[in-house]
């Protein structure tokens, strides 16, 4: 399926996991400035806890649905667990689900028409829910471009290095893992995802300073926000997968210099010493975008409290 690169996604500089069983993290997870809240049915729920867990998930979801913040729900990937657990998030207060695991465009086909027999039964608009699409297998690593351009309604892909390393039997360290992260943003790019992860190991919870230098380092490769397993990491996130005032007046004077041009009928130009032609004007245009839907996100966060 060919995507328009300039898809208009939702912001999510930080997705905020919170296991669904525990009451005081529910709780507090509206609290915290997380620009989504992922409820988890996944790893962080214990196999004999799933059926409870997911009997708890609409109250969980209401609970944490009106503070401002997309909801999102990570679901487990043997299928007989994902239907039920689809079955009981697919509703107008979920914005998106979680797939781990997804091996193949097919497996995404197959979620994405329960999903619309769902949305269509319970009234909603058939696309309203998107999905996040997690590569966490060798198998599925080849077929990274397929599994990004299934289905419309993906958003986002995340690639799951600890997962992959060891199933390849290799150390997950920043060097061993570079290659097949810088791949997965390229493809998610190529369909107009949003790239989420990091692409070192995650720091030390404590450690804030270097956490801050390796989200810095993640969105220098071109990743967009990340899943955060501690409140802390959210509002480094937050700062660090935004555009720095000093970019955002760059990128202000590289589009009024371009519009400027091309009034005069000229095509490229210089600024600081450097020519800036088509590519440039670009980036400082999508810049500018996201800077205005972060700005946008946080205006209506703050209208919640």
């Amino acid at each position: 399926m060919k995507r328009n690169a300039e898809r208009d996604l939702p912001v999510w500089r930080s997705l905020l996991s919170v296991p669904v069983n525990v009451d005081k993290y529910v709780d507090s997870a509206g609290a915290r400035g997380a620009d989504c809240i992922m409820l988890d049915l996944e790893d962080s729920i214990p196999e004999h806890e799933k059926h409870h867990a997911r009997s708890l998930l609409p109250r969980a979801v209401e609970r944490v649905a009106g503070g401002g913040a997309d909801v999102c729900v990570r679901v487990n990937c043997p299928i007989e667990h994902a239907v039920r657990d689809i079955e009981q998030a697919v509703c107008p207060r979920v914005d998106a689900i979680a797939l781990p695991k997804i091996d193949s465009a097919s497996h995404l086909r197959i979620l994405d028409d329960l999903v619309s027999r769902l949305e269509q039964a319970r009234a909603m608009t058939v696309g309203t829910t998107r999905f996040f699409v997690m590569v966490e297998t060798a198998d599925a690593y080849n077929r990274l471009y397929e599994i990004a351009h299934a289905v419309e309604r993906t958003v986002a892909m995340l690639l799951g290095s600890e997962d992959l390393a060891a199933e390849c039997d290799f150390s997950p360290t920043p060097e061993t893992l570079l290659h097949y992260k810088q791949e997965m943003i390229v493809v998610a790019k190529s369909a107009g995802l949003m790239p989420l992860g990091f692409v070192d190991s995650v720091a030390g919870i404590g450690d804030w300073d270097e956490f801050r230098r390796m989200v810095q380092r993640s969105r220098r490769f071109g990743y967009m926000g990340a899943v955060c397993i501690h409140p802390k990491q959210v509002a480094i996130a937050n700062a660090e997968f935004r555009p720095s005032p000093d970019e955002v007046e760059d990128a202000r004077k590289i589009v009024a210099l371009d519009e400027a041009a091309a009034r005069s009928g000229s095509g490229a130009f210089a600024l600081d010493g450097k020519m800036i032609d088509v590519p440039v004007v670009r980036r400082a245009r999508r810049l500018l975008s996201r800077h205005e839907k972060i700005v946008a996100r946080e205006q209506r966060a703050r209208a919640y409290k």
